[in-house]
This record gives C-alpha cells, structure tokens and sequence, in this order.
C-alpha cells in the first residue's frame, strides 16, 4: 500500500458556455496516509471528484503535484499507478460469468493462469462471491454487482483503491449492507482506500479522516468525531448532521449574556473568556437539534437557558422527535425524547444546551474559538 500526498492542486477547466475558465479544485494540499480510509464529501460541483480523478490520471492538474509512496505521479498514465478504481456504474461485462469479469483484468496483464486463480479465489472468498461465479451479471442484485466490482479492483492488488460514489444505485437498506462490508474490508485488507460520496451518513461512518469541499475548496480535513464537535466554519457545521445543525442570528450582549430576538441566554462560564472579543458584536449562533430538549426531558443537561417556543409541526420518528419552531427568520428543528409530545400551534418550554453551542463570526462565518 502507499500515501498520497496533495501538493497545491489547482484545477481548471474551460467553461464553454460562458468563456473563460472555471477553478474546480483550487490550491489544495493534504496527505493521505498509509492504509487510511480517507472520504471526500461535498455537495454537487465541490471538487471531489475531480480530486479523486486527478489521484487516478484521469484528469491532468493544472497546477501542484501529487504524490504516490514517494513517486510524483504528476506524467505517469493511470495504468501505471498501480490504482484500482470502483464507480458508480457497476460497468461490468454482461456477456461474461462473474468469474471472468473477475479475471478480465488480470488476462491483460499477462498474469499467469496460477495468479488468476489465487487471486479470484481471495477476492471471491472474503466478498461472499463464491456460489455466484457462474451467474452473470443480470442474474444478479444490485449490491451483488457492486461486490463484484469491487472485487475487480481486489484482484488487482494495487498500491490504493479509489472509489467514486460506489452505492449511490443502491436502495437505502442496500447502501447500510454495503457500508458496513466495506468498513470490513478496509480492516481486511488494510489498504488505502481514498472514498467519494455526496452523502455526510456514509462519508462519518466510514472515513478515518473525512475532507469537507465546497466550490473547489477544502474546508476542514478531520476526524468524524472532531468535523461534529468542532466544526472549523458553517458550511461545514450545517453539512455535517442530521438534521443539520441550527443557526440563530445573535447579539452578544455582555461577555456572559447572549441575546437571540427578546430571548436573552447566559453563556456557561467555562466559555466566556475566548468570545470576550465579541462583546456588542453580532454573531450566529450554532447549536445541534439533539442540544435542545423539550422541559420535561431535560434531565441531564443545565435548565437554565429555556424559552416557551410555539411549535409550527412535530415528526413522530418512535424514539425520538422533531419539532419545528421559528425564532426570528430561522427556522429551527429539535430533536426531542420519543415520549415528547405538543400539537402545532401550542407553545411549549425548550431547553437550549449552550454548554454544546458554537458561535461563528458573522462576516467571515468561521468558528470563534
């Protein structure tokens, strides 16, 4: 296996419609380290994909390098990368059994006959494939397709596996079965794997580090833990969640007072001191839905800071709920105790956790800290 290090990559592409160009990757440097499983997530258009295309040779950067072990890959064909890489297309040969969709890639590589069979009987193996290698492709289930796919890119042994949003087909109980294979197979076989999806469920559950992009620009590179309690600004704070995270526009009064409409909260102790800085200054304020609690559930966290909020809807999810209120323009969900219960249009006493709040420069929307 191997690193990847990015060494400020910018990329450009033409814009035909318009003229001109467009940046779609701009000054991006980070390492990817030896069989980590890194994920890129972003919305549509941020530059993930283009990044992971320019790991493979897919696409030329316009400018920086990047790095494979210790090789600047920067002129090398993809071919010669020793990548394998899995898209969303499942794109397998629908002429040919599971066995030799298997084995295509090793026949053009000279492989011998011996190496062909150890190698599909590995990935076949630890994939689950084995009583299927005589189907074909349309006898199969979508997440059996995907599976062989990967398993194409096993039987390659390569330095790095790159995966672009490989269980976007797949139904939603389909894309949970897969997640937790591939988690699997990370620890099997301790690869590195690079991983891009649009969606922030699957980038937390499976990355060991995640990149956040947004319009061509990474935005924080941490762990999931560190990307939900410390978000580095507020795209990345409202992407990382679900639901996102809730933004109050706020005053902050005096170095202990917060005051959000004609709602006034007091900021714990432990935080005044590092927004001292912002007193008299409008801020926004973040707080996560499951950091607000309806009254009578509160039990664990401090009852100080509560407000009677009119509810506009509630969502019964069983154990839990949401419930949609309004505070000046925002519109703010909380996720409260299953046994919670208010009907819309009823006001009710919510209690806000600021011992979980963050607070975000207005201007610049990066997080004080």
């Amino acid at each position: 296996m191997a690193s990847i290090i990015m060494e400020n990559i910018t990329k450009t592409f033409v814009d035909e419609k318009r003229g001109g160009t467009f940046t779609a990757v701009n000054d991006a440097s980070f390492e990817i380290k030896d069989k980590e499983f890194l994920v890129f997530v972003g919305p549509s258009g941020c530059g993930k994909t283009t990044s992971l295309r320019m790991i493979a040779g897919l696409e030329r950067q316009t400018s920086g390098n990047i790095y494979i072990g210790d090789k600047v890959v920067n002129n090398m064909h993809p071919k010669d990368r020793d990548i394998a890489m899995v898209f969303q297309d499942y794109a397998l040969y629908p002429h040919m059994t599971i066995e030799q969709n298997l084995e295509f890639g090793l026949k053009n590589m000279k492989t011998s006959k011996e190496e062909i069979k150890k190698k599909v009987q590995y990935a076949s193996r630890i994939l689950g494939l084995d009583e299927m290698l005589d189907r074909k492709p349309k006898e199969l289930s979508g997440g059996q397709r995907q599976r062989v796919a990967v398993g194409r890119a096993i039987v390659r042994d390569p330095k790095v596996f790159l995966f672009d949003e490989p269980l976007s087909n797949l139904d939603a109980k389909l894309r949970v079965q897969m997640r937790i294979e591939l988690a699997e197979l990370h620890q099997r076989l301790g690869a590195t794997i690079v991983y891009v999806t649009h969606d922030q469920v699957e980038a937390m559950t499976l990355g060991e580090r995640i990149v956040v992009m947004n319009k061509g620009e990474v935005q924080q590179i941490a762990s999931p833990r560190e990307l939900y309690r410390n978000p580095a600004n507020m795209f990345v704070a409202g992407f990382i969640g679900s639901p996102p995270m809730n933004f109050f526009d706020a005053v902050l009064e005096t170095a202990s007072t917060l005051r959000i409409g004609d709602i006034i909260f007091t900021i714990p102790e432990a935080l005044v001191k590092q927004y001292s800085d912002y007193v008299g200054k409008k801020v926004i304020l973040g707080l996560r839905p499951e950091d607000i609690y309806d009254e009578e559930f509160a039990f664990t966290v401090p009852t100080n800071n509560k407000a009677a909020i009119k509810v506009k809807a509630m969502e019964h999810l069983g154990g839990e709920n949401l419930v949609y209120f309004s505070i000046g323009d925002r519109l703010i969900t909380a996720k409260v105790h299953g046994e919670s219960f208010v009907r819309p249009g009823e006001a009710k006493n919510y209690v806000f956790n600021l011992d979980k709040m963050h607070l975000f420069d207005i201007e610049t929307e990066k997080r004080i800290f």
